[in-house]
């Protein structure tokens, strides 16, 4: 699934064609994704001006001139496309600008999402209500994971992968912060101290540069919006490379927690 570098990633490759382009053309080639599109969404967004793209989370935005924000989510498999050669089978939202561009909403398991919100509801927009503060902003600090891991006994791993405590973090990602930081994926969050807190979210936040800086990891379908691949696999730790050798020369070992793959090296995260 993408993942907040990839979602960040796919952002700013839709930048230079979007913003500030009108939309002359908004198709929907089905009815439905994981829900159903807007049903007027080829109303409000044909002629409007993009005026801004951002992302929240693991969320991707595109504001407009008209107050309409359409949101969207790359589900398992999505990815943007930008002026593909043909339009394929599981391109269901193509989107046309002033400038010439054609670009493609490609989900081949329809598990992503498109919304389409005005800006002024966009604090009360379902999946943003409970969202915890983004990784990479000023509010995600030491002091605030102290308060929200306090008297926690869940294991950290599944902690930070609780959008309510801290929002976008994946996997992948937060695999690869706790190797860096040093910490065992089991450890009860609220006994983690605040030094080693304080260290975790910076390697949170290098990670995550990192990552954007390779344009995100490139798993099963995910490309860049100009269908370059994303390179930060190679720049992998620990995720993915059960048997191999961590830097510290001990076999990395994988397990499964709730549903998901947790990479670790057993000497160096303690």
């Amino acid at each position: 699934m993408p993942e907040l570098p990839e979602v960040e990633t796919t952002v700013r490759g839709l930048d230079p064609v979007l913003a500030g382009h009108r939309l002359t053309s908004v198709e929907t080639r089905r009815a439905d994704l994981r829900r159903p599109f807007p049903a007027d969404l080829r109303q409000r967004l044909t002629g409007a001006t993009v005026t801004k793209l951002g992302r929240r989370a693991k969320y991707g935005l595109i504001e407009t001139d008209r107050d309409d924000v359409m949101i969207f989510h790359l589900g398992m498999s999505g990815r943007w496309r930008i002026d593909p050669e043909e339009i394929g089978k599981h391109d269901h939202l193509i989107l046309e600008t002033d400038a010439g561009h054609r670009l493609a909403l490609c989900d081949p398991r329809r598990f992503g999402s498109v919304d389409l919100v005005r800006q002024e509801d966009m604090a009360g927009f379902a999946p943003f209500v409970a969202l915890g503060p983004e990784p990479l902003g000023p509010d995600f600090n030491g002091k605030m994971l102290a308060q929200a891991l306090d008297g926690r006994f869940a294991p950290i791993k599944a902690l930070l992968l609780d959008q309510r405590i801290v929002a976008g973090l994946g996997n992948i990602y937060v695999c690869e912060a706790l190797h860096m930081t040093g910490i065992d994926p089991a450890t009860p969050g609220g006994r983690i101290a605040r030094k080693r807190l304080d260290s975790l979210v910076e390697a949170i936040r290098v990670v995550l540069a990192a990552a954007i800086q390779a344009g995100g990891s490139t798993l099963r379908d995910y490309a860049r919006p100009d269908g370059q691949l994303g390179y930060f696999a190679k720049e992998w730790r620990v995720y993915g490379r059960e048997g191999e050798a961590c830097e510290c020369g001990t076999t990395i070992l994988r397990r499964a927690d709730g549903g998901r793959s947790t990479f670790y090296c057993p000497k160096c995260q303690r």
